[in-house]
């Protein structure tokens, strides 16, 4: 039987799929790996431990489709990561230069507010990289390990750095790592790093030079469907790497979805994503200017218009692993559902700021309405709430940019999309249909479309057409009038205002735990101290 591979590198979880032909699932396996925070608000993984997730999920999925369908014939591989994750290596030797700097990181807030005073606006990279200032890229985590890893500075001084976002470090590793491993990244990923010209498709000099970043540091950009080269060792050995999406662009892909239609993944984060076709749209209400998708070399570009939540699936985790307001995150739908409302609690999960439409990197949580009334099921509801309410917040935003009135349904995906009052909830916000397809991992299955498309497996129009009828899954309709979800609306963007400008209470509780004796000095950068993540799949 003649399958296709897909590595999926989440942030919380590897995992691996095969796919027949006809885009249904023959086996898979999921590695998690752990979550390192050295202070408040810092996120690091090992890429070490990254990498030996991956190997683990390729050999057990294999295992697994062995016993279950025989010999099998792996046609190609694709790749989709957790995007802005930034990693530098040592070339000569294959190490790490310090630990991956997670996306959802916001150590570089410094580097980023004296970027803006030089530069007189946050939007100042907008016109060539379709980025704000924003601590979430790639490039601001870079020039933070340049500045501050002796190690990363030295190496860059030396010409034996190389920088990458995931997808990099795991094309490196599979063709060879240290003994010629091919340094090479795709157009969505190279999209987020705001380093890359989105016109142009390659990376920009004058901003390399404002950030100090050689170009001898930076992978090779290539499209998202096409032969990259093959993979060196282990059970996939001989396989070409055939394609590679930033992984919300690959849900894009794995959803079909055609201009003026959007996605809504949800995750750890929440990521919506506008197709709006060969037009760069720039967003003048706070959304993101990206590529969606280039499938082959000479294939024409597709652009898209994108709206990121840093807190979903990751706040339900909260709920559970810090506070104990549920056993896991499936009982998140349970313990809401128990209750009709919220009992006019709103909740504003700004754990590390907020992404868009807001940009507010000083925001923090804030939980409001609070009485003797609420209860735990309250709050928990109101979570859930949340993520709805920052999924319309982007859609409205969307819709003004983009001159994109109608959406017809919103296609959905991820862990948390299985929670039905979720979903129905969704529904009733946004007033628009929301289709979840029959098999959730579209992001998944977009790398393994892209993969397909550029081994020759299928053609573009195959995967977006004909593939397209495959999805099955369900619709949930809006419940509730649009006068309701209106007032409702209304009342979350003050809170979602009272969030703002709280970064300074941390501030102040964290400089008086240093002052107390009984207080155990903090992991440094690179120390790799771990602690528990936020643990479990990215559902809710």
């Amino acid at each position: 039987m003649e399958c296709v591979g897909a590595i999926d590198q989440g942030t919380q979880s590897t995992r691996f799929f095969l796919y027949d032909r006809n885009c249904q699932p023959l086996a898979s396996a999921q590695v998690e790996f752990p979550q390192i925070y050295p202070r408040a608000g810092w996120v690091e993984q090992c890429p070490l431990a990254i990498w030996a997730s991956v190997q683990e999920a390729v050999g057990t999925a294999l295992e697994q489709a062995l016993a279950q369908h025989g010999e099998l014939v792996v046609k190609a591989v694709g790749i989709t990561n957790q995007r802005e994750t930034t990693i530098v290596w040592d070339r000569e030797t294959g190490q790490p230069l310090h630990n991956a700097i997670v996306w959802l990181d916001n150590r570089t807030a410094p580097v980023c507010h004296a970027l803006q005073k030089q530069l007189g606006s946050q939007d100042y990279f907008r016109p060539v990289t379709g980025l704000p200032i924003s601590t979430y890229f790639s490039a601001y985590k870079l020039k933070w390990l340049l500045d501050n890893v002796p190690a990363v500075a030295q190496a860059a001084a030396e010409g034996r750095a190389a920088f990458g976002t995931v997808d990099s470090w795991l094309i490196w590793q599979l063709t060879g790592g240290a003994a010629g491993g091919l340094h090479a990244t795709d157009v969505s990923n190279a999209s987020r790093t705001n380093l890359m010209d989105l016109q142009a498709l390659s990376w920009h000099q004058p901003t390399l030079e404002l950030f100090g970043v050689a170009p001898r540091m930076l992978p090779q950009i290539r499209s998202n469907a096409e032969v990259y080269g093959t993979v060196k060792d282990g059970p996939l050995a001989g396989v070409p790497i055939a394609g590679c999406l930033g992984d919300q662009q690959a849900a894009m892909v794995g959803q079909r979805c055609a201009v003026h239609e959007a996605k809504n993944t949800y995750g750890t984060g929440c990521f919506m994503l506008l197709n709006t076709g060969q037009e760069l749209v720039q967003s003048s209400h706070g959304l993101l200017s990206t590529l969606a998708f280039q499938l082959g070399a000479d294939a024409a570009p597709h652009y898209a218009l994108e709206g990121s939540i840093a807190i979903a699936g990751q706040g339900v985790s909260w709920l559970r692993d810090a506070v104990g307001f549920i056993g896991s995150a499936a009982e998140s739908e349970t313990v809401a559902a128990s209750v009709p409302d919220t009992g006019g609690v709103y909740f504003v999960p700004a754990f590390g700021g907020l992404l868009a439409p807001w940009w507010q990197s000083d925001a923090r949580g804030v939980i409001a309405g609070l009485t003797q009334y609420t209860t735990k099921a309250h709050i928990v509801r109101a979570m859930l709430e949340a993520v709805c309410f920052q999924t319309l917040d982007v859609l409205d935003a969307m819709q003004q940019d983009a001159d994109c009135s109608e959406l017809g349904a919103m296609f959905v995906d991820g862990g948390a999309s299985q929670n039905n009052l979720l979903m129905q909830m969704q529904a009733d916000i946004l007033q628009v249909p929301v289709r979840r397809p029959a098999h959730l991992e579209t992001t998944s299955l977009g790398a393994a479309l892209a993969a397909g498309i550029g081994a020759g497996v299928w053609t573009a129009e195959e995967a977006f057409v004909d593939l397209k009828h495959n999805t099955g899954g369900t619709l949930f309709e809006p419940q509730i009038t649009r006068t309701a979800a209106e007032r409702r609306h209304a009342k979350w963007k003050l809170v979602v205002q009272r969030s703002f400008a709280l970064a300074e209470l941390t501030a102040d509780l964290e400089c008086d735990s240093e002052q107390r004796p009984e207080a155990g000095g903090k992991g440094s950068a690179g120390s790799g101290s771990a602690a528990a993540a936020p643990a479990g799949p990215e559902a809710a």
